[in-house]
């Protein structure tokens, strides 16, 4: 078939699409946080895309795998798609809990995932504040410099659940201030550190106290993403969710959180030395990615954790066609939208 045929019923056919689909293809609803300029620029390109960095490593997508699974029987899967697509598109990689390879490593292979991302990209492993608690109070934080030594990780995200552990039937003790906790765990090793809440985020006190800790990072885990004191009460008996869901309530959104940040960052000036910030919780896609990192004053990703979950469970093929579409929907983003 001569091209100039092939061309003119392809144009046939495109246009009968734009007929067929019209009426399903009305705009209901707007979203008013963005500025849309399609006059100054051309198409995206990857260059579009502005590098960003965490803990000294540079990111081609300003995007953090938020730590997830961490000792199930899928988390081998999970944990060796999710580094493999770090690796291809540039992202960083927070590791799932990892306390059940602290002292045993019968599991380690689930989590030995630095040569699948290769070295160039932040890998952090991750301990609860309970665990970090309870190695300061044995005086075996060599064993955290063992963990991030044998993962060839970058360093440890210490992630903070009071709420979760004490709506958790088994949940631990947190017995100190975790301000203080982490403090002396900084003290006791050279790790680099990450610190994290995990569902509920934190105010703005927390935040000025945070920020004034030499940690690589902050990550907001907000309110609005898996709530993890939500499903703690989902696995006991329907009174105990009925009296105290109230309490899964609380929290702060990844918006309010990110202009906590900025007015804590302002007030502290060179008192601050944490500098670069993870907004996670309630990021549903790209748009609100891109929309807290440039509403942020300073060095800023986004996370997300769920949304990777649900792509890394099976073939690799499902989740790398994710990550390209969320790589398209950021350089649109870059190319013609700014924040109100």
């Amino acid at each position: 078939m001569p091209q100039s045929v092939l061309e003119s019923e392809q144009t046939s056919k495109r246009k009968q699409d734009h007929i067929d689909l019209a009426f399903l293809s009305q705009t209901l609803e707007r979203d008013e946080r963005f500025f849309y300029e399609p006059f100054l620029a051309a198409h995206p390109d990857e260059s579009s895309i502005p590098l960003s960095s965490v803990a000294g490593k540079t990111l081609r997508l300003p995007l953090w795998v938020s730590s997830m699974t961490g000792g199930t029987e899928k988390a081998g899967t999970i944990n060796h798609n999710l580094a493999k697509a770090c690796g291809e598109f540039g992202m960083g990689l927070g590791l799932g809990s990892c306390r059940i390879i602290l002292k045993d490593n019968t599991y380690f292979e689930d989590f030995n995932v630095r040569h699948l991302m290769g070295h160039d990209l932040p890998l952090f492993a991750n301990l609860g504040i309970a665990q970090i608690e309870e190695l300061l109070s044995e005086g075996r934080t060599d064993l955290v410099t063992e963990l991030v030594k044998k993962l060839e990780a970058d360093g440890l995200i210490v992630h903070v659940n009071p709420l979760q552990e004490w709506l958790q039937p088994e949940g631990d003790h947190i017995r100190h201030n975790p301000i203080e906790t982490i403090k002396r765990l900084m003290d006791k090793t050279d790790c680099k550190i990450i610190v994290k809440e995990v569902g509920q985020g934190f105010g703005p006190r927390s935040f000025m106290e945070l920020l004034q800790l030499p940690v690589e990072a902050v990550e907001f885990g907000a309110h609005g993403g898996t709530n993890f004191a939500t499903l703690e009460l989902h696995r006991q008996e329907s009174g105990v969710m009925e009296q105290l869901s109230p309490l899964t309530n609380i929290g702060h959104s990844a918006a309010e959180m990110v202009a906590y940040a900025n007015e804590a960052l302002e007030r502290l000036g060179d008192k601050a030395q944490c500098k670069t910030l993870i907004a996670s919780g309630g990021i549903k896609n790209f748009l609100d990615g891109y929309y807290l990192i440039r509403k942020s004053n300073t060095n800023a990703v986004y996370a997300q954790a769920s949304a990777f979950l649900k792509h890394a469970t099976g073939s690799y093929e499902a989740l790398r066609q994710y990550c390209e579409l969320q790589k398209k929907g950021l350089m649109t983003c870059y190319q013609y939208l700014s924040v109100k």
